[in-house]
């Protein structure tokens, strides 16, 4: 077999190479390092951005009491159980009062032999004044002897001090029987209010001491969240404005309310504004106290001017800006930006004007010389 001339294998390999070469010019244009760049573009737009804060609180109450004994004492009977609804001067458990009964009716007793005592001090001094009247007018007649007007009159104040101690004393019977009655009174757990059971820290049989709570009771109308702001981002956070209250426990419901009020002292380790949000209409059922809430509130409305998608914005060299698509060619346009909304949109001040075209995402990161190849959907982006 006769062996391919030099210049025929020369050919022969021109014509494998060659396509080889052109494929592989070809796949790095396309997909290697020299590929296009794929983009999305947004255009520019004039809008009025509406900026909202967005916060994270929990559910408190404005309004907690706390029921217990002003003394130690064992719980005798407890009525109520977490979630029960009580009245205000509802009776709903007692402590044990042990011999106070017993000293009550004592009390009461005393209290009535007082009154006896008194009841007769009283006759021992009309019947001594109207001796010593009597004796009085038998002197001016020449009747009887000074002495006898003189003793009238000393029997005289003697019921009447008889008469004022007896006063005294029944003021004093009267002060330890309400003393005790009051006492007696405090054995009784009473709601100061309308209100929700929260909580049942003892039940009968369990000995309390003096000031330990018993039961807690909160007042459901008094719900409000305290919510925790960005110091950076709350310009403009007032009472009175809107917000969107979302449970973490119902998730998807999105409840009305609106900001209380701002408080006045922030917190100055987690750089955090603090404000009271409310309820427009308290959520059914009741969410448990504590429970995380995300509230949004939305401020003021900002005059119209030109806006882009934040997504848009890029830091390149220590400026931030955007990839401005400039007579089909890729610039990097720095601008000033102001406020923005959670909808994802920020206001241009300079740079930009409505009806540029800036790029949005990016396969990978631009630059100047980048060749782009303008998309309607990059995979893996979601916008």
């Amino acid at each position: 077999m006769k062996k391919l001339p030099i210049q025929g294998r020369t050919l022969a390999m021109l014509a494998v190479v060659i396509p080889l070469l052109a494929l592989f010019i070809y796949v790095g244009l396309r997909s290697g390092p020299l590929a296009p760049v794929a983009i999305m573009l947004a255009t520019v737009e004039s809008r009025a951005v509406t900026p909202a804060l967005f916060g994270i609180g929990t559910l408190e109450t404005r309004y907690t009491y706390k029921i217990g004994p002003t003394f130690a004492g064992r719980v005798q009977r407890l009525d109520v159980q977490v979630g029960d609804r009580v009245k205000a001067g509802q009776i709903f458990g007692e402590m044990d009062p042990v011999d106070l009964d017993d000293r009550v009716r004592s009390q009461n007793a005393a209290f009535k032999r007082a009154q006896a005592v008194l009841r007769e001090a009283e006759a021992r001094q009309t019947y001594a004044q109207t001796q010593a009247n009597r004796y009085e007018k038998l002197f001016t007649a020449r009747l009887t002897s000074e002495d006898i007007v003189t003793t009238r009159r000393e029997e005289l104040k003697i019921a009447e001090a008889g008469l004022s101690a007896a006063h005294e004393d029944l003021a004093r019977t009267h002060a330890d029987r309400e003393g005790m009655v009051a006492q007696r009174n405090s054995l009784r757990l009473i709601a100061p209010a309308d209100g929700v059971v929260a909580e049942r820290y003892a039940d009968p049989g369990t000995t309390i001491v003096a000031g330990q709570t018993v039961v807690e009771i909160i007042d459901p109308k008094s719900l409000w969240i305290n919510v925790r702001f960005d110091q950076i981002s709350a310009s403009g956070l007032a009472k009175g404005l809107p917000a969107r209250i979302v449970l973490r426990s119902r998730s998807g419901q999105t409840s009305q309310g609106r900001v209380l009020r701002v408080e006045l002292k922030a917190d100055a380790v987690t750089e955090e504004m603090l404000a009271k949000v409310v309820f427009d209409a308290l959520p059914q059922p009741l969410p448990p106290i504590g429970e995380l809430a995300e509230v949004t509130v939305d401020l003021a409305a900002l005059p119209t001017m030109p806006a882009i998608p934040n997504a848009a914005i890029r830091r390149v060299g220590g400026r931030v800006g955007v990839w401005q698509i400039v007579n089909n060619d890729l610039r990097f346009t720095p601008v000033t930006l102001g406020a923005y909304d959670l909808a994802g949109f920020v206001q241009v001040r300079e740079g930009l004007t409505s009806g540029d075209q800036v790029v949005i995402y990016s396969e990978k990161a631009l630059t100047s010389h980048s060749r782009i190849d303008v998309v309607e959907k990059i995979p893996g982006v979601q916008q």
